[in-house]
């Protein structure tokens, strides 16, 4: 039996909780806030400008176990909507994203003698270190889910780009302002993990040396729950620049100045690059980094889908991530892509069918990609479709069923007495 605990849920949290709770294997849930049919939560979502709540509902079969411990989160929220910034300002503010993890944390930890049955506690990195203590006194097994690759890596990528890049250097962030305080706890929840959980080949290979005998689990996250294209992929106007995507922060973290350096040297009228995003610098910024870019500000999910669906080609060329859903997103709306290994999501590229793979921090090699779809416009509707068929096969039911049997093989190999 496995206690699962995050603080503010996502779908990949969902996922595992659903297998988790179908394999009746888990003894308890542990979160801030969890909406239920029916529960104070549901009922204050319903409220004018607390829509928020609404964003935290799980199926009514988990309620009997889950556990809530909302007050850290309830300040991060109601300080964010009143304007107090300080009041959550990463690390110190009372209500910070990490003190609402660490709040959690805690209360795990104090309440693991109320579940004799559990066997092994599973947590998200910032959010691990007292329950993981706790858990190894009492002999149970620490399951340590990494969504992005381990700090060390990722501050090293990040560090590198700055120097690569340094007008650049501000939109970075990605961890970069972490305290040593911070760092150690993440490096102490990585030293008492029995096991990893990670999305991809990418953050797996982030892990440090020493932490080369921890049992690995990779799971790909699911593709995110949208419309698809109906019927096959239909051809696009040829009598127009090839549309080129690129979703997500406008960040070097996400290879944009990569990109932008590619545009540069198609120096092309035959390509419109289409930034959608939210900012990290002025829009003046990017203008002076590449002027020739169609920018698109972010708007509701539906509107992004559709503005997918005027784009021909879809282009993120990370240099750190853990696994962009965006990319499963962009496919699933007939796009073939360009992407990076360090995206997290190499398994997404059939070569010649969905897209292509190209190393990272190579302006030529992205250039290259994009020229091809430029030379060969007529193959874009058949990789579109191929990228819709195969993004179609990563479900969150399937994600969740690959973590739970790893836990359950490993629990088996390595039982609790």
């Amino acid at each position: 039996m496995i206690i699962l605990s995050h603080p503010t849920g996502n779908a990949n949290l969902r996922a595992i909780a659903e297998s988790l709770y179908r394999s009746e294997s888990l003894e308890a849930f542990y979160t801030s806030i969890a909406t239920f049919p029916g529960n104070f939560w549901d009922k204050a979502g319903k409220l004018p400008g607390m829509g928020d709540f609404g964003r935290r509902a799980y199926p009514s079969h988990l309620q009997a176990l889950t556990h809530q411990y909302p007050p850290v989160e309830l300040g991060r929220m109601f300080a964010g909507k009143a304007g107090l910034p300080a009041l959550t300002a990463h690390e110190k503010g009372v209500f910070s994203v990490d003190k609402v993890y660490q709040a959690l944390d805690t209360r795990v930890a104090r309440h693991l003698d109320d579940h004799p049955t559990v066997r092994g506690v599973y947590a998200y990195e910032d959010g691990a270190l007292a329950t993981f203590t706790a858990a190894k006194e009492r002999g149970l097994r620490c399951y340590y889910d990494l969504p992005i690759a381990y700090w060390d890596t990722k501050g090293r990528l990040v560090s590198e780009e700055a120097e690569r890049y340094p007008a650049w250097s501000p939109t970075m962030g990605g961890g970069t302002g972490d305290s040593d305080e911070k760092l150690e706890r993440k490096t102490r929840e990585l030293e008492l993990a029995d096991a990893v959980i990670g999305p991809g080949s990418f953050v797996m290979d982030s892990l440090p040396d020493w932490a080369a005998d921890k049992h690995r689990i990779v799971a790909p996250f699911g593709s995110p729950l949208v419309p698809a294209v109906s019927g096959p992929v239909p051809a696009k106007p040829t009598d127009r620049p090839l549309r080129v995507l690129f979703a997500g922060s406008l960040t070097q973290r996400k290879g944009l100045a990569d990109l932008f350096a590619a545009m540069k040297l198609l120096d092309t009228s035959a390509v419109e690059l289409v930034v959608l995003g939210g900012l990290r610098q002025p829009l003046e910024f990017y203008r002076s980094q590449y002027a020739g870019f169609t920018y698109e500000r972010t708007r509701p999910h539906s509107e992004v889908l559709k503005l997918m669906g005027s784009c021909d080609v879809f282009c993120l060329p990370s240099i750190v991530e853990g696994r962009a859903l965006v990319m499963q997103e962009a496919m699933s709306q007939g796009l073939p892509i360009i992407i990076t290994p360090n995206t997290g999501g190499a398994d997404l590229v059939i070569p010649d069918e969905t897209g292509f793979l190209v190393p990272i921090r190579s302006p030529e090699a992205i250039a290259k990609s994009i020229e091809w779809f430029v030379q060969n416009r007529t193959e874009i509707p058949r990789m579109g479709e191929a990228a819709r068929r195969h993004a179609a096969r990563y479900t969150w039911e399937a994600y969740g069923n690959a973590v739970v049997r790893g836990l359950q093989q490993h629990l088996q190999l390595n039982p609790v007495d």
